[in-house]
């Protein structure tokens, strides 16, 4: 993209972001919410809280990343510990869990902002993200929340381009998506499944793949990595120590999905 449309979409962003007084982030360390944190502090200084959400379905590894960005770039954080096995409509997990687990959580997160004198709310959607494609947008708007990336038309990979010009480590950092969004809708969620596949992803990031989903399909593991890393997984050692891993983990078998990593793979299951 040319330089200077993508630096009038930042510009565009920071008069958005001018416009509030004070204002909470909802962040969770990923490439979109860490950009738009770290933007929102360059323009509003102390006046910006960012507020993290410690769920089951959240590795801890990312609650940890946020934790430390926030504490180097001294901006003020809180860790809301959410029950999210307490929301209505999250364990049963219907086709619009993420509806009302957003609502709930999104809600939390006001109602803390609010007690420590900071509104709005605002979050890190994209403009890439699609509203209608995302039952939780619906909760967002009905909340109003604002969403100031989409709101300046800035698109993931614009995102991924100026945080590398910012210096901001999560530049190239993998896509993540909520655990519970491994299992498939109908399904119920527990903590022990939830756990479960946070081991197992964990494990194929310790060997060095990047973007990592396993998705459980009852005591199948089914594994996307992007093509690129097809070969590395296939090796012989390190396909049995994974085997094994996962195995230990209660998976009965172990499959690697051919069509790679793909967002939203879950969806297919539902057609």
């Amino acid at each position: 993209m040319n330089n200077r449309i993508l630096q009038d979409k930042q510009k565009k962003l920071y008069e958005i972001l001018g416009a509030f007084d004070r204002v909470a982030v909802a962040f969770s360390a990923g490439v979109d919410s860490t950009f738009l944190l770290k933007r929102a502090h360059d323009v509003l200084g102390d006046r910006v809280l960012a507020v993290t959400g410690r769920t089951v379905s959240s590795p801890q590894r990312e609650i940890q990343e946020a934790i430390t960005f926030c504490k180097s770039a001294g901006i003020r954080h809180i860790v809301m510990d959410v029950d999210q096995m307490s929301i209505r409509g999250f364990a049963d997990n219907p086709s619009d869990r993420c509806y009302h687990c957003k609502k709930a959580l999104f809600s939390g997160f006001m109602d803390t902002a609010a007690k420590q004198g900071f509104a709005p709310l605002i979050e890190g959607t994209n403009a890439d993200d699609a509203p209608d494609d995302r039952p939780g947008m619906r909760a967002l708007q009905e909340l109003g929340v604002r969403s100031p990336l989409r709101e300046a038309g800035l698109t993931k990979p614009n995102i991924r381009a100026l945080s590398k010009e910012a210096g901001l480590p999560t530049w190239d950092k993998p896509s993540f998506a909520c655990l519970a969004t491994r299992i498939p809708f109908g399904e119920p969620i527990t903590p022990q499944k939830l756990a479960v596949i946070d081991e197992a992803e964990q494990t194929l990031f310790d060997h060095g793949f990047r973007q990592v989903r396993v998705r459980m399909h009852g005591k199948i593991a089914r594994i996307e990595i992007e093509p690129s890393q097809f070969q590395k997984i296939i090796e012989p050692e390190l396909r049995q120590q994974i085997d094994r891993k996962l195995t230990a983990l209660g998976f009965s078998y172990v499959t690697l999905d051919l069509g790679g990593f793909s967002s939203g793979s879950m969806n297919k299951t539902d057609q």
